[in-house]
């Protein structure tokens, strides 16, 4: 009876040879005591080979003895054999064993901690709230609380956050972050004047509520009043919330350094390899040892982790890719050098000075080339805002 596959290998069967005078005979009684049999074959000298499960290889004896055949076991397969041999082997056995003992220990740990979607508070600051939670490295995963516990608790030593989330995966945990919205300070709103904060040509007055104290076209000092928040007269004055805009044009020199070379990097197209056995946050070298022959060099790394389902395993691959880099300095033209290191003065100028700056004039003081840069000094003029709050203090009589 043919068995399937399967079965015969979980419950194990031999490949036998039946020899002697009517060896044939035996098929018959084999079948009618419901023995598994089957790829039956003749051999030469009128033997017979066939496959046969071990529970009725004990069996045959009887028939044996009947019909005065032999019986030669050929091959053995099956899982009772494959258990055997390895109980001969007792430190592969052992290994095997250790093996998927560590494997389970290396996945119980956490390995990996990230933290997401924090602005203004620190990374170190919600992992030390964490670590009081018990989420650090090298933490078994059982010792930790439901990622529900660990959020509401963490979310508690965090006063700035309207939201946090711990997700486990594998060995890697994810702490999100939601920070609360801090809602903006209101402006001053004690009496005050808006003075200059520069001193500046006013060029535009706009007073939305309080006394203007200059016109256009005229020179104020860092610190004069421009609005004044004191309205009225001698005899009836009155102090108000000063508010407007003012603009005047501003002057700054700046000092431009631009190189007369670029260098970078060229890669010469000879390259090495090395690779790592990685365990955690070490890692064994295992190929692509000695010294490096490059003067220059620049290394990409390629890492692989072991991965099962949503397991992320500690243990991985790391491959290196040493290539030989050249450095390269090409002149740059002084016209293209003295374009850039002005375009690159405006900008900072203008970044420096506000939104709704604009530079309005530009005068080169100086220029020289000396020592592989060109030297440049720059009178810039910049219309922008100049007006700043100053309370006012009032003196009792």
């Amino acid at each position: 009876m043919k068995q399937s596959m399967f079965i015969a290998r979980l419950r194990g069967y031999v490949r036998i040879q039946i020899r002697g005078t009517g060896c044939e005979k035996l098929i018959n009684p084999m079948m009618e005591k419901a023995f598994s049999i089957w790829d039956i074959q003749a051999a030469e000298d009128g033997k017979l080979e066939l496959n046969i499960l071990i529970k009725d290889f004990f069996k045959l004896k009887p028939l044996l003895k009947r019909t005065g055949c032999r019986v030669h076991v050929l091959e053995r397969y099956g899982l009772p054999f494959f258990m055997e041999r390895l109980g001969r082997r007792k430190v592969f056995l052992g290994g095997i064993a250790a093996f998927i003992i560590g494997l389970y220990v290396l996945t119980s740990l956490v390995w990996q901690i990230t933290v997401e979607g924090n602005d203004r508070i620190s990374e170190a600051e919600i992992l030390q709230a964490a670590s009081k939670q018990g989420i650090h490295m090298y933490q078994w995963k059982f010792r930790l609380k439901k990622a529900e516990d660990l959020s509401r608790e963490i979310q508690g030593m965090l006063p700035g956050t309207a939201w946090v989330g711990v997700e486990i995966r594998g060995t890697h945990i994810t702490i999100k972050v939601v920070e609360a919205t801090i809602p903006d300070k209101p402006g001053l709103k004690n009496p005050r004047n808006l003075v200059a904060t520069k001193n500046a040509l006013v060029t535009e007055i706009l007073s939305e509520k309080g006394k203007p104290m200059v016109k256009p076209n005229t020179y104020v000092k860092k610190g004069d009043v421009l609005i004044s928040g004191t309205i009225g007269d001698e005899q009836n004055s009155q102090v108000v919330v000063a508010s407007g805009k003012v603009r005047g044009v501003v002057w700054y020199t700046s000092r431009i350094e631009s190189p007369l070379t670029k260098t970078y990097k060229a890669y010469t197209g000879e390259a090495t390899n090395r690779n790592y056995l990685v365990f955690g946050t070490r890692a064994l070298q295992v190929s692509g040892y000695g010294k490096l022959g490059y003067e220059h060099f620049e290394t990409i790394p390629e890492r692989k982790t072991l991965a099962w389902r949503s397991f992320t395993l500690p243990i991985g691959w790391l491959h290196e890719k040493v290539m030989e880099v050249e450095i390269v300095e090409e002149p740059i033209d002084p016209a293209i050098a003295k374009k850039t290191g002005l375009e690159q003065a405006r900008a900072k100028l203008l970044g420096a000075t506000g939104p709704d700056a604009r530079l309005v004039g530009e005068k080169i003081l100086h220029e020289k080339s000396e020592n592989g840069k060109i030297y440049i000094d720059v009178h810039f003029e910049v219309e922008e805002n100049i007006a700043e709050e100053q309370p006012i203090v009032i003196r009792g009589e």
